[in-house]
């Protein structure tokens, strides 16, 4: 499957964007590792079961990063653009989740999780 017709499943929110954009070989820029490994921190269920407003936003805030993505590599003209478009996702992916956790922390609800990333011990 090529680029293009990985990033259309990923807007239609098949899979996490970082995680289909990857070539073969892996990923091609530090930009897009750190994206991935950002894209294994998104919450895929709500924080205690509680699906409210705060959710809702969050999981707007994906979509409308992996669109922006998608757009952006769509048009870009080379590693640079690439790599700026890498990192305005990760960032966006960050600031998404950091958001919806200091909300759902201010409403009373338990934040606390801890994931084991591959390749993140010794």
């Amino acid at each position: 499957m090529n680029r293009s017709k990985l990033f259309a499943a990923a807007l239609l929110g098949l899979a996490p964007a970082a995680a289909l954009a990857q070539s073969p070989e892996g990923p091609v820029s530090y930009e897009e590792q750190l994206a991935q490994v950002e894209d294994q921190l998104v919450y895929n269920v709500p924080i205690a079961g509680v699906e409210n407003n705060y959710w809702f936003n969050y999981q707007t805030d994906l979509a409308e990063a992996r669109k922006e993505l998608t757009k952006d590599l769509r048009h870009s003209s080379d590693a640079e653009d690439n790599r700026d478009a890498w990192e305005e996702y990760r960032a966006e992916l960050a600031d998404a989740r950091g958001d919806y956790a200091k909300e759902m922390a201010e409403k009373g609800y338990p934040v606390g999780e801890v994931r084991v990333l591959p390749g993140a011990g010794r």
